[in-house]
C-alpha cells in the first residue's frame, strides 16, 4: 500500500489543519525565528496531553474524543528548557538570512544564488567567509574575476554569523501569517513607541 495507511482511514476536519501552535522554549521565547517554530496541533494536543508543555493561549475551535474535549492551543511552552544551538550551520538558507536574502553587490531581493568572493578556480574556499548571496545578473557579471577586475564592490564583508545573530535576523522576516495570539511572544523585547 502506498504511502500511510491511516491516511485513508482517518478523516480529518477540514477546518483543523490550519491551526498551528507556536512552541516556546521554557523562557518562554520561540524555539526559533525563522522558520518559526510551529507545530501541528495534533502536536501540541500531543504534548499537552502527555505533560510535556504548557498551554499558553487556545484557539476557539475544540477537539473531541468520546471521553475528552479540549480546545486547540495556539501557544504552547515547553516544561524543559532546550540549550540553544552555539555552532550555525552553513547552509544555503542560513547563508541567505545572513544576508537578509539580498543580494550583497546590488542589492536585489529576488532570484538569488551564492557566490565565492575569491572564485574556486582562483583558490577560494567555500566558507562562511568567501561566499555570499548573489544574484544571477551580479553572479554572471562577476564570473571568476576578482571584484577589482569587474568593478564590484560587496555591501558588507562576510562574516561567519553566530547563533544569536542569526536568531535576531530571522526575526525580521516575519511568516506571512501570524495569529493574535503570537505577537506578545514574539516581539516583546521590541521598543516601545513613546
Amino acid at each position: 500500500m502506498d504511502g500511510d495507511f491511516r491516511t485513508s482511514f482517518v478523516r480529518e476536519p477540514g477546518g483543523l489543519k490550519h491551526h498551528p501552535a507556536l512552541v516556546l522554549n521554557a523562557d518562554y521565547r520561540p524555539l526559533s525565528y525563522y522558520p518559526l517554530s510551529l507545530w501541528p496541533w495534533q502536536e501540541a494536543v500531543k504534548a499537552a496531553w502527555l505533560d510535556r508543555v504548557d498551554i499558553v493561549a487556545e484557539y476557539d475551535q475544540v477537539v473531541r474524543s468520546p471521553t475528552t474535549e479540549i480546545r486547540i492551543p495556539s501557544v504552547v511552552v515547553l516544561k524543559e528548557y532546550v540549550k540553544p544551538q552555539k555552532r550555525v550551520a552553513f547552509t544555503r538558507f542560513n547563508l541567505f538570512l545572513r544576508d537578509e536574502f539580498s543580494c550583497q553587490y546590488c542589492g536585489a531581493k529576488g532570484d538569488l544564488t551564492f557566490d565565492h568572493v575569491v572564485p574556486r578556480a582562483r583558490g577560494g574556499v567555500t566558507s562562511w567567509e568567501n561566499v555570499v548571496a548573489a544574484c544571477s545578473r551580479c553572479n554572471l557579471k562577476k564570473g571568476s574575476k576578482s571584484l577589482r577586475q569587474v568593478g564590484m564592490a560587496l555591501r558588507k564583508p562576510p562574516r561567519q554569523p553566530g547563533a544569536e545573530q542569526l536568531r535576531n535576523m530571522g526575526r525580521k522576516f516575519p511568516p506571512n501569517y501570524l495569529h493574535d495570539s503570537w505577537v506578545d511572544f514574539l516581539y516583546w523585547d521590541a521598543e516601545l513607541d513613546a
